[in-house]
């Protein structure tokens, strides 16, 4: 049986040596390395989810809680606040009860049928809460909403059956 140099099982000839010398050798990364991007949107992904209930922008009440659902958000409401205090604000510009009205005719200008959200502490009087309600319906406005946390009582406390 005869061998020749070009045999693929032949230790001998040239063919060996370069086979050994191109695997020693590297070839070119064609591969795009994407673990930075991937922990650049990670990073990017906490800072957006943990900035974005930051951004509501409003004056920080008390609400009462309810039972109640949550409302559809619809697009631009009007937020009228009353602080435990009884300072009136038209979204978050503080505005004296004299100059209630027409501070909200000159905010809902553009759409006489834009929602109303009233938000009042739960520790303001009831009083100061129907004084806001009742300026809103002599301008006009009847799709007004009073705001709530869910999560409370419905109708008072459980009642405890006798034994």
């Amino acid at each position: 049986m005869a061998l020749s140099a070009h045999d693929a099982f032949s230790g001998a000839g040239g063919g060996g040596r370069r086979r050994r010398y191109g695997r020693s050798r590297r070839s070119a990364l064609s591969e795009i390395n994407v673990t930075p991007l991937v922990d650049v949107m990670l990073v990017l992904l906490i800072i957006f989810m943990i900035s974005a209930p930051l951004l509501t922008a409003g004056v920080p009440l008390e609400l009462p809680r309810t039972e109640a659902g949550a409302i559809q958000e619809t697009e631009g409401p009007l937020a009228v606040s009353v602080r435990a205090d009884g300072a009136i604000f038209v979204q978050d510009r503080e505005t004296p009860f004299e100059a209630l009205g027409p501070a909200l005719s000159a905010a809902a200008s553009e759409t006489p049928d834009r929602p109303v959200f009233v938000r009042a502490d739960g520790r303001v009087a009831y009083a100061d809460v129907a004084r806001v309600m009742a300026a809103l319906s002599v301008r006009g406005f009847t799709r007004v909403n009073l705001i709530t946390d869910t999560g409370g009582p419905a109708a008072g406390p459980e009642e405890v059956p006798p034994r």
